[in-house]
């Protein structure tokens, strides 16, 4: 069972961001061996969902995302980050997790798209979502990427 948060930059408790930084280090920077700064100056202005999971009797972040607001690094909303965490892989989340984001970036601003670059390989993947792509493939930090709308 996970449990969602939904929370704004400044609402985030200091130990809850530590492990939100330190999992998208493992998995973006350590285990995709995408070296690029990750902290871009956007997490300030963003919402944050948070998926809880008790593994072996603790509390770890088993998934993530943020939800960047229309206007500010595209016209439409955007989803980025988007992570689980490896010793909660395999069981569903990660599907849990798009869903889940997308109904709260669509509660937060009602009546705008989402952009996502998706790596490539995922495209079908977010396409069950409704995702469209809408540019042609891109290497972003050694990783092919496409953009994609809903």
């Amino acid at each position: 069972m996970i449990e969602w948060q939904w929370l704004d930059f400044e609402s985030i408790p200091r130990n809850d961001l530590y492990e939100i930084l330190r999992q998208r280090q493992e998995v973006f920077l350590i285990e995709q061996q995408c070296f690029y700064s990750d902290l871009d100056g956007l997490d300030q202005d963003a919402h944050h969902l948070l998926g809880w999971q008790v593994i072996d009797g603790k509390r770890q972040l088993a998934a993530y995302l943020r939800c960047i607001a229309p206007g500010v690094k595209f016209p439409e909303m955007s989803l980025g980050r988007v992570l689980t965490a490896q010793a909660a892989r395999g069981a569903g989340i990660g599907r849990e997790l798009v869903a889940e984001g997308i109904r709260r970036a669509e509660a937060q601003h009602p009546g705008h798209h989402i952009r996502i670059g998706a790596q490539a390989h995922l495209q079908d993947f977010y396409g069950s979502f409704g995702f469209q792509r809408i540019s042609e493939p891109y290497d972003e930090d050694g990783i092919m990427h496409l953009d994609m709308l809903r």
